[in-house]
């Protein structure tokens, strides 16, 4: 429901302009908002004029209308005043009044729907119907953008979000849980993969330097059906979850790049398990050190070329193939052959994500 400071505000307004004293009472005749610093009208009377069958009604100076959404009884509006136009602006109070519930509750309906929408607690007929009423376009390409944030900055997220991303050019910034914002972003015809991209930086780029927030930003693949929007959630939650894991360094990650990290994301922990041990045996690289993880790195990044690499590295070839034969000689694989490589790459991927389930655990 609308809250009494808007109410208010509205109330304070109205008078400004018109010179007259106006007052919102609910239907116990309690004040909600009023410009009036004291009224002789009772709630008795308030309560008595709700309950009865007129639409106005004058007592004394005061004015009374009822303020109604859909057929049901909101509130009590009283313009007080001897002049002929206080009725006049009393009508003019509630049809703006009217106006603002109506919204407001919109407002809150189209949070609801896209709560409902993206967690698929919606039959598909109930999304066609309630999209519908709520003036949402149905067959406009989407794509879900997941920003992950501290719990204190949640809010401040939501409203920068919202005033880079406005509901009238389609886009919607609700939230799920009490970790990120979600942001349904719709998305001309032909909006390309870097496109996406771009929002996705930009996001990024502007909560860190005008808000001082730090944040991660994944998202999901272009739907282009409304009932869809659920199914690029969940690959943005995916991506989310698995660039955590595999890709720590980066600010923002994709679904369609996750690559064979997401192929690994979803392997039972038991397979994950056993195919470790085949093959490291007893030496779990579970803890390897920074300048062997960079080596590793880069020499894959150089498609295993060991000159070019120990370049990169500025050290010599002869220190490079030391530490590549150091990890032979613990693991038995050859990185300088590509099936070696290869699996190496994976087993120590698989490794991550271990340690990243037993992290849960605890």
């Amino acid at each position: 429901m609308i809250s009494s400071q808007i109410i208010q505000t509205s109330l304070d307004e109205l008078k400004a302009i018109t010179k007259v004293d106006l007052g919102v009472y609910d239907l116990s005749g309690a004040v909600v908002a009023t410009t009036m610093e004291q009224s002789d009208i009772s709630p008795e009377l308030i309560s008595g004029f709700a309950d009865s069958p007129a639409d106005s009604q004058v007592i004394g100076m005061h004015h009374l209308l009822k303020i109604l959404d859909e057929g049901d009884l909101l509130y009590v509006l009283v313009a007080r005043g001897v002049t002929e136009d206080v009725y006049m602006v009393g009508k003019v109070a509630v049809c703006q009044l009217k106006n603002l519930v109506i919204a407001y509750k919109e407002r809150f309906d189209r949070n609801n729907f896209f709560q409902n929408l993206l967690l698929d607690n919606m039959l598909l007929v109930d999304i066609y119907n309630r999209a519908k009423k709520l003036h949402i376009e149905t067959t406009l390409p989407r794509s879900v953008f997941l920003i992950e944030t501290k719990l204190e900055k949640d809010s401040i997220v939501q409203e920068v979000l919202k005033g880079m991303f406005s509901a009238q050019a389609g886009d919607y910034v609700t939230a799920v849980d009490e970790s990120s914002v979600i942001l349904v972003k719709s998305l001309a015809e032909d909006q390309s993969a870097e496109n996406l991209r771009s929002v996705a930086d930009t996001i990024v780029a502007i909560l860190n330097t005008e808000a001082m927030i730090k944040v991660r930003v994944a998202y999901g693949t272009v739907v282009q059906e409304l009932k869809d929007v659920s199914k690029s959630y969940k690959e943005a939650k995916m991506a989310l979850d698995v660039g955590k894991i595999f890709y720590a360094e980066k600010s923002v990650v994709a679904y369609s790049t996750l690559g064979i990290g997401r192929l690994i994301y979803q392997l039972p922990v038991n397979l994950c398990r056993i195919f470790v041990e085949e093959i490291f045996g007893d030496h779990v690289p579970t803890d390897l050190d920074e300048e062997t993880l960079t080596t590793l790195n880069k020499f894959f990044e150089n498609n295993l070329n060991v000159s070019e690499t120990s370049r990169q590295l500025f050290v010599h070839r002869n220190t490079l193939v030391y530490r590549i034969e150091k990890i032979q000689k613990n693991t038995g694989l050859d990185l300088r052959s590509f099936d070696d490589a290869l699996t190496f790459k994976i087993a120590l991927m698989v490794v991550n994500y271990m340690k990243y389930l037993d992290s849960l655990e605890y």
